[in-house]
């Protein structure tokens, strides 16, 4: 007596379900993911409140700039506040050498764009050591 023949079924895996679990695995992980933004100038900006010793380095830049947006490289006026002119400055001052710190000292009253066209200025130029020069605040 013979029952059933039995044939051979391939069986079969439903693609479906899988594919839902890695898609909402893709979207936590895109949500959750928290995105570092680079900045491309470093700055090192001292800190205001702690007593600093003022070393003399012969060797480096200060860039003065006043309430007006008049540029001073090393105590010497530009003609203009163009960052054309202050390129020109800079690369009169220090020719190829890109290692020379530089000291920004801005008053207290100057309008950001001047520092900031400042600090792209020496970033184009390739200076990579810019400090920003604070005033100590006395506590009473």
């Amino acid at each position: 007596m013979q029952l059933r023949s039995s044939i051979p079924e391939d069986p079969e895996i439903s693609l479906t379900s899988l594919i839902d679990v890695v898609f909402l695995l893709l979207i936590f992980f895109m949500v959750s993911t928290t995105f570092e933004r680079q900045a491309v100038l470093k700055v090192d900006l001292p800190e205001a409140e702690s007593v600093a010793v003022l070393q003399d380095q012969p060797n480096s830049f200060e860039l003065v700039i006043d309430q007006s947006g008049q540029y001073f490289l090393n105590d010497r006026q530009l003609v203009d506040g163009k960052p054309a002119t202050l390129r020109a400055a800079f690369n009169e001052a220090a020719g190829d050498n890109r290692d020379i710190p530089v000291i920004l000292r801005a008053d207290a009253a100057t309008p950001h764009r001047f520092v900031v066209t400042a600090m792209d200025v020496t970033a184009q130029l390739g200076f990579t050591r810019l400090s920003i020069a604070t005033e100590r605040i006395e506590e009473e």
